[in-house]
């Protein structure tokens, strides 16, 4: 194979309340500058659902009590990080059915926090524009009555924002 693929795994939470989905201000890779679900990476040994229970708490100061994992998918666009050309982005994504807190507009930052903050956002506020495209994965669950559809997709072209769109 001649491209030259990142990729990244992580895991992903859709949360949604009073008729708008949480999403995070994101501060860093390529969805840097738009609205993008709160998740991410695994810790050395850390379970899927420790994980998302974590990333959940640390970027929107939400408390996850009740999960399930709707399935997983890949998102795949030119992207020139280091000495790749490609992105592969494999996500698991699970829906937050119960929960504790508030979301928070301000999160802690720490060395890999990639989240500036939540925000609650209307799915009609919410387009190709704005967001990353597990946002729009999260959007289309949430109109076709909770259906995940795990369709891979593939990007032609990916542009990283110079300007938040928050």
């Amino acid at each position: 194979m001649t491209k030259k693929y990142h990729r990244a795994f992580g895991v992903y939470g859709i949360i949604f309340i009073d008729g708008k989905l949480v999403v995070i201000k994101k501060n860093g890779g390529p969805y840097i500058n738009r609205f993008d679900l709160p998740g991410g990476s695994l810790e050395d040994g850390e379970s899927l659902d420790k994980a998302i229970v974590r990333e959940i708490a640390e970027e929107t100061g939400l408390q996850p009590l009740k999960i399930r994992q709707l399935g997983i998918t890949s998102f795949k666009y030119p992207w020139h990080y280091k000495k790749w050309e490609y992105n592969q982005h494999i996500c698991v994504f699970y829906d937050i059915q119960q929960w504790q807190g508030v979301a928070v507009d301000h999160v802690a930052q720490f060395i890999g926090q990639d989240s500036l903050g939540a925000k609650l956002v209307s799915l009609a506020d919410l387009n190709e524009k704005n967001t990353s495209p597990l946002v729009l994965k999260a959007k289309a669950f949430l109109k076709n009555n909770d259906r995940f559809d795990s369709a891979d997709q593939t990007f032609t072209t990916w542009n990283v924002l110079k300007k938040p769109v928050y």
